[in-house]
């Protein structure tokens, strides 16, 4: 069957992606030189020995291994397209209408974007102001809830939510941003496979999810497997996408962290919620704030650094985004009536054990197991690993 424009010009972008030893920083080169890929691969290597190595020209008259069945494999994806619902499939390129102008502040951005999900609104309205949700893949129960509670709080208060779809702090910040209205871009999974995969699996029904009421996106050919170079490189888009990054909760040694630096190298903002001193979880946001990060106990705190204007920062003169009853993590919040509680008051914000619990309220064993599992099943307290309890903030 004879390619059109289009499918030529794709088949050129992804050639040019698949060339050995072209990088995208080079590739930038090749274009500016040259125009768009079809045009390059016009030229004599003469003229490609002007802009790159005598190797890279070369490797750029050669054809690239698999890209047929690359080609095959993106026209077979595309002509998928609309099957389900309002998802919709696109491959944009970096000369495309449609190619987010916030990955042009990377060094190296991608020279092809896979998407799948509401690019019907994309196509109405752009991409849309956002913020990025990273953190641990073992959350605390606590660190699960804060991130549910601020990604909706951010969708209410027209954010977009940006994350990379993993398992822990990622799922929980997707999950709630899709609790938002169903008429906006509500949330947008960066993922390190390609866009025919699911990875991890337990997140197959959020990915489906995020296809119907926002954007599952990709750098990574279609077949690619989750490797554990793409997670650094899919990282550095997660950053460029927001307006700032939040992180949740993040070891010393995590992929959080890194997000948190690409952001800063992008000249964006970096938040940080602080946690307990006796959680692995915490120490990495501990260590941000330390170094310039910015503390932050609620989304409202977030919203106004990134001065955008809810009823709960600044109820009159609204200059951008609106929240709807925006009240930071009031819904996790320990109610009045439990708030004077004994054992809640005997707690503090720490971790505590049983024993230490028992030791500084003075009653039998029995009456504490019980009193405890009574403000357990009312989400006043939970329960922490190292089998410790702790006030449900």
């Amino acid at each position: 069957m004879e390619q059109t424009t289009n499918q030529q010009e794709r088949a050129a972008w992804l050639r040019l992606m698949l060339t050995d030893g072209v990088g995208n920083n080079t590739a930038r080169k090749l274009l500016s030189a040259f125009g768009l890929p079809l045009a390059i691969f016009e030229q004599s290597m003469t003229a490609l020995g002007q802009i790159v190595s005598e190797r890279q020209a070369m490797a750029l008259l050669r054809t690239p291994e698999g890209l047929d069945k690359q080609i095959a494999l993106c026209e077979e994806w595309l002509a998928q397209d609309a099957r389900t619902g309002n998802r919709t499939r696109r491959i944009v390129t970096l000369g495309d209408a449609l190619y987010p102008s916030a990955l042009l502040t990377l060094p190296d951005p991608p020279l092809v974007l896979w998407l799948l999900g509401r690019i019907d609104l994309l196509d109405a309205h752009g991409w849309p102001a956002a913020i990025s949700m990273v953190g641990s893949r073992n959350p605390t129960q606590q660190g699960d809830k804060n991130a549910f509670a601020f990604a909706n709080n951010f969708v209410d208060a027209g954010l977009c939510v940006v994350s990379g779809m993993a398992l822990g702090i990622d799922a929980a910040a997707h999950s709630g941003a899709l609790h938002g209205a169903p008429d906006s871009l509500l949330t947008i999974a960066v993922v390190g496979t390609g866009l025919d995969r699911v990875y991890p699996k337990q997140n197959l029904e959020l990915a489906h999810r995020i296809a119907d009421h926002g954007l599952v996106v990709s750098e990574f050919p279609l077949g690619s497997p989750p490797t554990a170079a793409n997670f650094p490189k899919r990282n550095r888009l997660i950053a460029a996408l927001g307006l700032g990054t939040l992180v949740v909760e993040a070891a010393l040694q995590s992929g959080s962290l890194i997000t948190a630096r690409e952001c800063l190298e992008v000249g964006k903002d970096v938040f940080a919620i602080p946690g307990s001193i006796h959680v692995a979880q915490s120490k990495g946001c501990h260590a941000l704030i330390k170094q310039g990060a910015k503390l932050v106990e609620s989304a409202a705190d977030v919203l106004e650094e990134l001065r955008i204007t809810t009823p709960s920062v600044n109820s009159g003169n609204a200059t951008g985004h609106t929240a709807r009853g925006l009240q930071g993590t009031s819904r996790l919040q320990v109610s009045p009536t439990h708030a004077q509680h004994p054992l809640v008051l005997a707690m503090g914000f720490d971790p505590v054990s049983f024993d230490v619990l028992q030791a500084r309220v003075d009653i039998d064993a029995a009456t504490l197991q019980v009193q405890l599992l009574e403000l357990e099943l009312d989400n006043v307290i939970i329960r922490v690993p190292g089998g410790l309890y702790q006030v449900a903030l």
